[in-house]
């Protein structure tokens, strides 16, 4: 077996990247983004401006999904999990979430943990102490079903849409921060397309 040297100018080199420019101008322009990507809407361009035509009802709901005012209510394991996503790593305010203390400020309830007969009037209360519109995330299996205590203590409540109406369910034992990252991201789409379990 015998091997052929090749000279250096026949030898794969790889480009120095300055033959890549001409190529890079080739390539599309990045989309700019649009308020018509978020928003369904119909623009029309006038001399010296654009017209937007739209139905206030899509501005409204569009600005309710990126402005959801959260009430902490932790009630047990699960309320560790909900801390860590509002913490740094997860962080819930690029949702645009910020913490309320009060239910008077808070649009949207995340209820933790397991639901006692004893605290569920507790619940209920600070549920119809938000304003309206109000969104319920019930998180975790304990919060959503009564987990693994329902079937063998008669303190648990079967579940937290026996006092509140939940718009969305995240479950795990207990769920990860990515899990109720999710399920708020899946409630600001339910919020956008008009669909929410509002009686």
């Amino acid at each position: 077996m015998s091997f052929e040297i090749k000279s250096r100018s026949e030898l794969p080199i790889p480009a120095s990247g300055m033959e890549v420019i001409p190529k890079l101008r080739r390539l599309p322009a990045l989309k700019e983004f649009s308020i018509k990507d978020k928003i369904p809407v119909y623009a029309e361009s006038l001399p010296g401006g654009q017209l937007i035509i739209t139905k206030i009802d899509d501005i409204l709901k569009w600005s309710r999904s990126g402005s959801l005012w959260y009430l902490l209510f932790g009630l047990a394991c699960c309320a560790i999990e909900m801390m860590a996503t509002g913490a740094s790593r997860f962080d819930f305010e690029r949702l645009g979430m910020p913490f309320r203390a009060s239910p008077r400020q808070a649009d949207l309830m995340i209820i933790a943990g397991t639901i006692t007969w004893k605290m569920a009037p507790r619940v209920r209360l600070l549920y119809e102490q938000m304003p309206h519109p109000k969104y319920v995330i019930a998180m975790g299996t304990c919060t959503i079903r009564g987990g693994p205590y329902v079937y063998q203590c008669y303190s648990v409540l079967p579940g937290a849409d026996v006092i509140v109406p939940v718009d969305v369910y995240v479950p795990g034992c207990p769920p990860r921060p990515e899990a109720l990252l999710h399920g708020c991201m899946v409630l600001q789409e339910k919020i956008r397309a008009g669909n929410s379990n509002k009686k």
